[in-house]
Order: structure tokens, then sequence, then C-alpha cells
């Protein structure tokens, strides 16, 4: 089996290539030929699915993410993968109208959760617009977990790491970071989900524990499964 996998990327682009690299150290390989067969469709005229999500202006970020999974699916990919946790807002509503299964980072971070903290309370990191729709309240809650939404000023910190540091291409801010994790935990969270791949980029490039838990890696094992390889032990 060497089925073929599709990425919607480019929501940001930093966060496209970081999947891509973890596929790529994930997979038990020795050679070339042991890794997976991929294509990335980075996508960077994607609306922002945020300002979509709150405005309601959402039409041309639906039609766009259809466009390219049916894209994915006419050039050969078996099942696709978004690397961007508010389009799954818009995937739950196209994916019954295109011809691709869906790897879904939402559902399977869920469930991966509630296999290791039964029951916790887990925070979600997210943008305003992944906050609103409730993406994660509704799988987490689906699965036995209690989701813990930040408190206002901690969600405009976590914000402006999204957009005014790592959409931006600067380093995080320690600092703000600190002030983040202080108000989860004290709110008496287990785990916190980076629940937008610009946080992805935030745990990868500085090595947060496991406190964190990162959808993106999630959904690496997964599509690495899908795709008849091996996760490396």
């Amino acid at each position: 089996m060497d089925r073929k996998i599709g990425v919607v990327g480019g929501m940001g682009p930093m966060a496209s290539q970081l999947f891509y690299k973890m596929v790529t150290e994930m997979t038990e390989a020795d050679r070339d030929q042991d890794h997976l067969n991929m294509i990335i469709l980075s996508d960077t005229s994607m609306p922002d699915r945020t300002a979509a999500v709150l405005s309601g202006e959402e039409q041309e970020v639906r039609e766009k993410l259809r466009a390219d999974l049916e894209l994915l699916s006419r050039c050969g990919c078996q099942a696709a993968c978004i690397t961007c946790n508010t389009a799954h807002y818009f995937a739950d509503q196209v994916a019954g109208e295109v011809d691709i299964e869906l790897i879904h980072m939402i559902r399977e971070t869920a469930k991966k959760i509630a296999g290791e903290n039964p029951g916790a309370r887990v925070a979600i990191l997210a943008t305003d617009g992944t906050i609103r729709t409730g993406l994660y309240q509704k799988r987490l809650e689906e699965v036995g977990v209690e989701p813990y939404i930040p408190d206002a000023e901690t969600q405009k910190q976590v914000m402006y790491q999204i957009y005014d540091r790592i959409k931006k291409g600067r380093e995080w801010d320690a600092a703000s970071w600190d002030s983040i994790e202080e108000e989860v935990r004290k709110a008496g969270c287990q785990r916190a989900i980076m629940a937008c791949t610009e946080l992805s980029v935030i745990k990868a490039d500085n090595g947060l524990s496991d406190f964190y838990v990162d959808p993106m890696e999630v959904l690496a094992e997964k599509v690495i499964a899908f795709a008849g390889k091996h996760v490396k032990k």
C-alpha cells in the first residue's frame, strides 16, 4: 500500500513547511522511497479564515477550499489534510461535496487527548475564529473532555502571538507566552491545545513541553499511517 496524500497549505506558509518537516522526520525510512508520496498545495491566496468567520463573509473561503480539495483529488490523492485549524470549519461544510477523504486534524486531536487524559480540562489556544466556531469545544465534549476558553486578556495575547509575531515572520514573545501559560494552568487545565498552526511553530521552535498538544503532530502521525508507512518509535 502506497497512498498519495494531498495537503492544503499556505495558511500560513511557515506552518505548511513545518508540517512537511514533521512528516519527513516522523516517518520510519532508510531511503527516499520509504517516504510518503505527497502533493502540497500552498494556497496563500486563501482569504483569512478568522476574518471570514467573524465577518460572516464565508463564501470565498468555502469555494476556494472546495476547489483545492477537488484539484488534489484530480491529481490522484486518496486523502487530503489541511494545515489550518480554522479552515476545518469550512472543510466540514464542503466534505460531502468533494470526492476525497479528509484526514480531520481536529477530530483526531480530540480522540488522542481523550485517550491520554480522559475527562481532563483542556485549554484551547486558538484564533478568535476557531473559538467562535466551537470546532474544538464540540469535538472535545463528544469524547468526554472539558474544553476551557482563556479569559479575554489571555485571548488577546494568543492572537498577538499568532498575527503580530509568527505570521509576520517574527519570533515568539516569551514573556507574553509565560502569562498565557500561567492563566491556563491556574484555571486547572491539564493540557493545552496549540489550536492554530502558527502556535505549532512556537512549540517546535522553542521546545515546549508535552503540556502542549500540537494538532499538526497528531495529523502527521495519521497521515503517515494512512499512506501505509510507519511512524518512528
